[in-house]
């Protein structure tokens, strides 16, 4: 897992949203916690003045520091595994099971600490995760003729905050999806693995195969057809605003 791939040209915490924790800025936040990443189990995927894509293990019987999350977060959880959230007074807070692919949202300035949990047979949880850094993204890419990347047919939204909106898609075998901007920067998610055929205006092309648990980052203002080879990857896109 874990190859970022970069393209040149729900489950959402709402009410932690909405908080004024959100809005607080990184250089008002104590400094004594360090960010939540990195950490033993995380692994540094991509950075720009973007984003920061992180491949997150919770690993068993390996103790973490408390920490401060300093940017607001996406991300999709991959795999199930139980975790202990501990927060700095102590109050631990053990994990609900839920499904996965499951989107995930969380606004900056939150504290605590979380470890892997249950017993030795059980899963480690595993996602990406992708540090928002800044506010807003540039105008839409709007390109005359051409429609925007999402939504788009057969794409289900399934987190939508003033932050991020969130798309679960699966690409049909060789059926091309026709040309379309990316009106917003983005991060896609791979949940499933396979081939994908990205063409761009001048009929230049890259085919690259993907496997679960990969990223690709696409700039905003990017214009291409794709096309599912022999195959029907799905992803989670995150789209900024």
């Amino acid at each position: 897992m874990g190859i970022i791939k970069f393209a040149a040209t729900a489950v959402a915490v709402a009410g932690l949203f909405s908080s004024g924790l959100a809005a607080q800025r990184i250089d008002q936040i104590d400094p004594q916690y360090p960010h939540a990443y990195p950490r033993e189990g995380v692994k540094q995927l991509f950075d720009n003045d973007r984003v920061t894509i992180w491949e997150v293990h919770w690993l068993k019987n390996v103790p973490q520091p408390i920490h401060r999350h300093l940017y607001d977060m996406a991300g999709v959880y991959l795999r199930y595994g139980f975790i202990n959230v501990t927060t700095p007074e102590g109050k631990v807070n053990p994990s609900n099971m839920f499904e996965v692919p499951r989107p995930y949202y969380q606004p900056r300035a939150i504290t605590h600490k979380e470890e892997a949990a249950g017993g030795p047979n059980d899963p480690e949880r595993m996602a990406i995760m992708v540090d928002l850094k800044e506010e807003l993204s540039g105008p839409e890419g709007v390109v005359m003729g051409l429609t925007a990347a999402f939504p788009r047919e057969g794409a289900k939204i399934v987190l939508d905050n003033p932050r991020v909106r969130m798309s679960d898609f699966t690409w049909a075998p060789n059926k091309p999806i026709e040309m379309h901007v990316h009106a917003k920067d983005a991060v896609e998610v791979f949940v499933t693995g396979g081939t994908i055929k990205r063409t761009r205006p001048d009929d230049t092309a890259e085919t690259v195969t993907y496997k679960a648990g990969d990223a690709h980052y696409i700039k905003q203002h990017t214009v291409d057809t794709e096309e599912a080879v022999n195959s029907s990857p799905r992803i989670i896109t995150i789209e900024l605003k």
